[in-house]
């Protein structure tokens, strides 16, 4: 994919989230009724509770963190502890940035990446309204993440890697930012069959978690290239219930599933 192509792809995603953060919406903001989330106007609760968060879980963020924008629950393979200081990768409106503040405590730390403007300025303003001090939301691309190399121990992300047009940059970036021991923790959108050129090459495909989906074999590699070890990729068969809604009739469900990335940077 040439720099143009991939710098289209950027803009078009910066766009189109910025303008769900200004609306107050909830979704990836096709089309559709909704995608990376559910159709009929459902609320931003259901969503999540139908992606395996708890009730606790929806009810202990600032109003307006959660946007119902994820394909899974990262909370549920982190094994976030108490002083650790845990990067999340497109962090949105902030809701798992929040939930992760909760598990490190006041002794750890949350970063927050967000390339887009209007998102940042939501969940900074959430962040406020909370009164909670360890997190930090900061704007910046995943290719190029603005965190200094070895102070992270975690890195958790929700159904936005596969947005990326560059992932080893990502991946690369993630080992780099990873304290020797490190781990990734993310749910994501993988390829379970070869996309039709028509949804690869559709705008509002990528715009909706899909035409960007990597095979679990190319994840693999990328990740094996990039430095990582411990690597287990694991789809979820049972997504497709929730991702064929996306895009009504597109039998998208066909050819894509919700998956865990877990990975480990090596000590030595």
């Amino acid at each position: 994919m040439d720099k143009q192509k991939n710098d289209e792809i950027r803009s078009a995603v910066r766009e189109n989230y910025g303008k769900i953060s200004a609306s107050g919406g909830t979704g990836c903001g096709c089309t559709s009724p909704s995608c990376c989330g559910t159709p009929d106007g459902a609320a931003a609760a259901d969503i999540s509770l139908g992606l395996g968060y708890s009730g606790e879980d929806v009810s202990a963020v600032p109003e307006g963190a959660n946007m119902g924008l994820g394909c899974g629950n990262p909370q549920a393979i982190a094994s976030l502890q108490p002083g650790e200081t845990v990067l999340d990768l497109g962090s949105g409106g902030g809701f798992d940035c929040f939930l992760a503040a909760r598990a490190v405590g006041d002794k750890g730390l949350v970063i927050g990446v967000d390339m887009t403007p209007e998102m940042i300025t939501r969940s900074r303003r959430n962040a406020e309204k909370a009164g909670m001090g360890n997190v930090d939301f900061r704007l910046g691309e995943l290719e190029n993440l603005p965190v200094a190399d070895g102070m992270v121990d975690v890195i958790i992300s929700n159904c936005v890697i596969n947005l990326s047009p560059e992932k080893e940059k990502v991946f690369s970036e993630a080992f780099r930012v990873l304290k020797p021991g490190g781990r990734l923790a993310i749910s994501d959108i993988v390829a379970t069959a070869e996309l039709p050129d028509d949804i690869k090459n559709d705008m509002a495909f990528h715009m909706g978690c899909i035409a960007g989906a990597s095979s679990i074999q190319e994840l693999e590699s990328i990740l094996h290239r990039t430095g990582f070890g411990n690597i287990q990729i694991k789809p979820k068969t049972e997504s497709r219930t929730f991702i064929r809604d996306w895009m009504p009739g597109s039998k998208i469900d066909d050819y894509v599933v919700s998956a865990t990335i877990e990975a480990v940077k090596p000590v030595a």
